[in-house]
């Protein structure tokens, strides 16, 4: 016993210096630092002092990629299992809930993460570092929680087998990987997700989640120095195994003929696709890769757009690319109507990218492709939340570093570049598609082996580093405090709140208020279209012409028929803003983009046909919603729509906007970079004199006592079903009983740790997805109580009755003092982090000077929040929420 002591004293001496032994700065490149821990942990350091929010993010380098027979989907089930937490940490959700944290896991073929966004406060960074350090080697990852988890699972997997699309794609990369794990899909197979030994999962867990596996990311407001204290506490403590890492060595060997794959299943909508094996995600070619994808899968310059859906031949097209540490793929599709010629377009497609070697790309097709990439990693280093996630997905190709080398790389690349790397891979007998045919002269695309990434970065150093913004306070009373709010000409509304951010970034919105009930009646698809065309050609700009001139700013700009919304750097603001108003002011309504605008739409609604999700919704909503055929806010059934969009014309989408749109009474607002005087002298100058035509009357909203629907529609060969059910509430969201609704609402379903998602979920594991919500209306009496669930048809029965049980427990015991306390506090913590995002902030002054608030009116209701007891939580559920009246319409393949 002597001895065992003086060995476990010893071995405790050895851990206290393992763990004091100060991480090293191994390099630094444009804010982001690299500590590297003695046992071989990686700590990425991004500070942000703008944000008011943390980020700890971990990314362990395995996924589907490391599974071995039996194991499909093993690393997603693992991902799933690592929430259900350790001896030191046992309720990991239910502290991230009380935390009003942002958090979720995620797994893909290279690596799992985690990661979860407070706000800034030192506590909620220790707890988030000491809680992934633990959670690495403890996690309790046990028989009870896998058998209750693997039905979760499971019905995710069913959610995936509903889309036609996923499992096709499924299916070609089974054909090009038949050899590499990148064949099997991520989420795993039915069989192996269900009878996968806890045994397995365990060793899977002993062997890749540790600490030389791994690369932390902490990003956002936090002290550095701290930070890194922190991190070697309690990851420096943990030993270095003395296991080696597995060594995956399959290549997958050179594609010597064209493969094909056809999927028969029920449907509304026609799919060809193409995939080609490429090079790894860390090859110095994969620039010019990923600028061959653009050009050919862009819209509108494209060439499969403009080929394929300009002419008629397709609704929509797209390309794309998996960048990851092996070979990987790229590949092109086109969606069909079911009516559309499907040989006829897999033609065309097959044309586009044969035809690459004849028809040679061109300068102009490679610099805006460019643009429009480098405008995308520009975007990522100004969000910290972005940036992180693009660090995270480099680490497992290879090293997180290979994000700015590989930007380096793309400003290099040449037309010569991308036409080589397109005659290379863009060859008949690389591709999954159609059929096998022999050939005397096979061409055959050569796969290059992952390449040296250690001396690809042994000297690199990065470029300039990203200029950080302010510490931001998001209290309401300090946003008060700072915003402008003025009226312009026309009687525009402007709320200005100018603050530094990282990189200078600026979020702007211009919502337009136009119509009345009559106006509006029987118009809303022609309106809808209306609005879905101005961005599609200008008087002055063509389509390809607006959106290029779009990217040479870095402007991500929306625009509709109620508004725009725009991101940008401050210093493009105002350019931006013009482009903006040329689309609002002088759309061209071209009808060759109106005949694409209407295919498209016709075909996505025909798609939902077969769709358990929107036939639930649909009929849920025309059931506690009776409004008369061609009201605004009357919801046709799916049938209807399609033949409303069949018939509406050109001509009347051009009716109602000349009729209707203008930016009389507009509100206007603005979070960012800028100078206030000049940009309310833009929005003047722009839109001052562009008055509405119609005088604008707000259409009110109903309220309509239902009774009580119990509904099942069948959606045949469907893996899963959806519940979609409510009733309505006659209540305003100023009503003295409203806070305690709300809160009421996110202890019944509003978190995952909530009363139905800990019955449905996590313990009987029913549903991947379950919750609900409640909303009220500012102006009229009309709130709504929401339930939703997806599940596999087969536990119909014990879902309904668990969400039934649950509500009706609810209303009749309440909730007791603890659960409100908690309630209170992640309510009050999840509003706060919502106001530290730009974008939702903007948003909400803007709606804020329509409802004539300001953020007064968030002091007053949190106030009522924090200060609500049970009593009163409990009185509001039982008297708003009457389970007797709730109504339930259920869609799936029930006789399965």
């Amino acid at each position: 016993m002597k001895r065992l002591a003086a060995a476990t004293l010893l071995l405790l001496c050895a851990l206290a210096a393992f763990a004091a032994e100060p991480p090293q700065a191994a390099v630094s490149i444009e804010g982001v630092t690299e500590y590297r821990l003695a046992n071989g942990f990686k700590l990425l350091t991004i500070p942000d002092p703008s944000a008011d929010t943390i980020t700890v993010h971990i990314v362990y380098l395995v996924g589907s990629r490391h599974e071995g027979y039996g194991e499909k989907g093993m690393a997603h089930l693992l991902e799933h299992l690592l929430f259900k937490g350790s001896p030191r940490f046992p309720d990991i959700e239910g502290e991230l809930t009380r935390r009003g944290a942002r958090w979720n896991g995620t797994t893909s073929n290279d690596r799992t993460t985690y990661f979860e966004t407070f706000s800034a406060t030192p506590e909620n960074l220790e707890w988030a570092i000491a809680m992934e350090a633990d959670r690495m080697v403890n996690s309790r990852v046990s028989r009870a929680d896998l058998d209750s988890e693997m039905t979760v699972v499971r019905n995710e997997f069913e959610l995936g087998e509903n889309n036609a699309g996923g499992v096709l794609f499924q299916r070609m990369q089974q054909l090009a990987f038949p050899w590499h794990n990148y064949g099997n899909p991520i989420i795993g197979e039915r069989s192996d997700i269900e009878k996968v030994p806890i045994e397995k999962l365990q060793a899977f867990y002993r062997t890749w989640y540790q600490p030389d596996n791994a690369v932390l990311l902490i990003a956002g407001r936090f002290d550095e120095p701290r930070a890194v204290e922190l991190v070697n506490q309690h990851f420096g403590a943990l030993p270095k195994p003395a296991r080696a890492l597995p060594n995956f060595y399959t290549e997958e060997p050179t594609q010597d003929g064209e493969r094909s794959v056809t999927l028969e299943r029920v449907g509304d909508q026609q799919l060809a696709v193409a995939l080609y094996r490429v090079m790894a995600g860390s090859h110095p070619d994969y620039p010019a890769l990923d600028v061959l994808v653009q050009i050919m899968g862009d819209a509108p310059t494209g060439r499969l757009h403009r080929a394929l859906v300009q002419k008629g031949l397709a609704s929509s097209v797209w390309g794309a690319e998996r960048q990851l540490h092996d070979p990987g793929y790229m590949y092109f599709g086109a969606q069909l109507g079911k009516e559309m010629d499907l040989a006829r377009a897999r033609e065309a497609l097959l044309a586009v990218l044969d035809s690459v070697g004849k028809e040679k790309l061109t300068e102009d097709e490679v610099a805006r492709a460019k643009t429009r990439l480098l405008n995308d990693i520009e975007r990522a280093q100004l969000e910290s939340n972005l940036l992180v996630s693009a660090l995270s997905e480099n680490a497992a190709i290879g090293d997180w570093r290979l994000f700015f080398l590989y930007r380096d790389q793309l400003r290099k690349v040449t037309l010569a570049d991308v036409q080589r790397v397109a005659e290379h891979y863009l060859k008949r007998a690389n591709r999954v598609l159609g059929q096998f045919t022999p050939s005397e002269h096979p061409d055959r695309a050569e796969i290059p082996p992952p390449p040296d990434i250690a001396k690809a970065l042994e000297n690199y150093t990065g470029g300039e580093r990203v200029r950080l913004g302010e510490a931001f306070d998001p209290s309401p009373q300090n946003i008060e405090s700072r915003v402008q709010r003025r009226t312009l000409a026309n009687g525009i509304n402007v709320a200005l709140l100018p603050k530094q951010t990282r990189g200078g970034r600026v979020v702007a919105n211009l919502t337009l208020h136009w119509g009345d009930e009559k106006t509006l009646t029987n118009r809303e698809v022609a309106c809808d279209f209306a609005g879905q065309m101005l961005l599609r050609g200008t008087k002055k700009r063509s389509r390809a012409e607006l959106k290029e001139a779009l990217d040479k700013l870095n402007a991500r700009v929306f625009v509709s028929a109620e508004g725009a919304s725009i991101d940008v750097r401050g210093e493009n603001l105002v350019a931006a803003l013009r482009l903006a108003a040329e689309a609002l002011r002088e759309p061209a309504f071209a009808q060759g983009e109106f005949e694409e605008l209407k295919r498209t739409a016709l075909t996505a609604t025909q798609a939902q046909l077969s769709d358990p999700a929107a036939k639930a919704e649909v009929r849920l909503t025309r059931h506690l919603e009776t409004y008369p055929v061609g009201h605004r806010n009357y919801t046709p059934t799916l049938e209807e729509r399609i033949a409303w969009i069949r018939k509406t014309t050109l001509a009347d989408a051009q009716q109602c906007y000349r009729e209707l749109v203008g930016a009389s009474g507009a509100d206007f607002a603005a979070v960012g970079e800028f100078e206030p005087d000049a940009l309310a002298a833009a929005v003047e100058e722009l839109f001052g004199d562009w008055r509405t035509p119609y005088p604008f009357k707000r259409v009110p909203a109903r309220y309509f006592e239902r009774p009580p629907l119990e509904d099942a529609l069948p959606t045949p060969d469907k893996a899963n079903a959806v519940l979609r059910g409510g009733e309505n509430v006659k209540m305003r969201d100023d009503h003295p009983d409203f806070p305690a609704l709300l809160l009421a609402n996110y202890l019944l379903g509003g978190t995952s740790t909530s009363r139905i998602p800990a019955r449905v979920r996590e313990k009987e594991g029913l549903s991947y997805s379950t919750y609900t919500s409640f909303s009220a209306s500012p102006f009229d009496e009309t709130a709504g109580f929401r339930v939703s669930a997806i599940f596999a048809p087969q536990n119909r029965e014990r879902v309904e009755k668990a969400i039934r049980e649950e509500i009706a427990r609810a209303v009749k015991d309440g909730f007791s003092a603890s659960e409100v306390e908690a309630g209170k506090k992640g309510l009050l913590e999840a509003r706060r982090l919502a106001r530290t995002q730009d974008r939702a902030l903007s948003g909400r002054l803007a709606s804020y000077l329509y409802l004539g608030r300001t953020f007064a009116w968030d002091i007053e209701l949190e106030s009522k929040v924090a200060s609500l007891a049970p009593a009163e939580v409990n009185a509001a559920l039982a008297k708003y929420v009457d389970p007797a009246k709730l109504s339930l319409v259920l869609a799936g393949d029930f006789k399965k």
